[in-house]
């Protein structure tokens, strides 16, 4: 029989899209007020993988991926999907998302983004929050599965997952000590 033990914090992360780079900057800001300091930011990342943002956010859409250096409890991940969306609302102009933002965690087994859509592979958390398995980590690699979105699954951002997964492998070392 197994016995329940509490999770090991996990590495919070997040993906900012938008067409301007000044509102991308500044959700970052936001993030961080929110969060705490990043101990991460890509570059910029063109996001053409998808048309599904365009009526709404516009076209040139570019992405920054972040994580932060504070380690979370994974049950965080709801609220921290609704602050993300009351974050993306103050964005808004004319009823519409200029920003949008995936918050997430990485964990040593997996990638999990926050949703507010269900489906098969999403098991639904708390507060219309479900956790979509994104990517999970084998055979020391990130490695997609069949709803993986395209952009992650891509090369890009497996490496700067694995970046950023190294950096939370040593926090969690240095917890034990």
């Amino acid at each position: 029989m197994s016995k329940p033990a509490e999770p090991s914090p996990v590495k919070l992360v997040a993906s900012v899209i938008s067409s301007r780079e000044r509102m991308i900057s500044e959700a970052l800001e936001i993030l961080t007020g929110r969060f705490g300091e990043m101990d991460y930011i890509s570059r910029r990342l063109e996001f053409s993988y998808t048309d599904y943002y365009e009526k709404e956010m516009g076209s040139g859409l570019n992405r920054r991926f972040a994580s932060f250096r504070n380690l979370i409890d994974p049950e965080r991940l709801p609220e921290i999907k609704l602050t993300t969306n009351a974050i993306e609302e103050g964005f808004g102009e004319n009823g519409k998302r200029k920003v949008n933002i995936d918050p997430g965690y990485l964990s040593q087994f997996h990638l999990i983004l926050a949703t507010a859509k269900g489906y098969s592979h999403r098991p639904y958390l708390r507060k219309g929050v479900y956790a979509d398995l994104t990517l999970i980590y084998r055979d020391k690699a990130f490695r997609s599965l069949e709803w993986t979105y395209p952009d992650y699954a891509g090369e890009d951002m497996k490496a700067i997952l694995e970046k950023i997964r190294r950096r939370y492998i040593q926090q969690l070392k240095l917890q034990k000590n």
